[in-house]
C-alpha cells in the first residue's frame, strides 16, 4: 500500500514538473495558493518523501516478492 501511495505521489510530483517545464505552470501553487502557502509546501515535502521512498523501488527482488504473493 505505502508503495503505490509513494508511487502515486512521484506521478503527480512528475506531472507538475511536466506542467512547469513545459507551460511555466505550477499545478500545485494554482491550487493551493502559491509556493509558499503551507498546504503547497506539505505537498512538495510528501512528493519528495515518495520520490525518496520510490528509490527503494530500484533495490527490490520482484520476482521474489511475486512467488511469495
Amino acid at each position: 500500500m505505502l508503495d503505490k501511495t509513494a508511487l502515486t505521489l512521484a506521478i503527480i510530483g512528475a506531472l507538475n514538473w511536466g506542467s512547469i517545464g513545459i507551460f511555466q505552470f505550477d499545478i500545485v501553487a494554482w491550487l493551493f495558493g502559491g509556493q509558499d502557502a503551507m498546504l503547497s509546501r506539505i505537498v512538495y515535502t510528501l512528493v519528495a518523501l515518495a520520490g525518496v521512498w520510490c528509490i527503494s523501488l530500484l533495490f527490490r527482488d520482484t520476482e521474489a516478492a511475486e512467488i511469495t504473493e
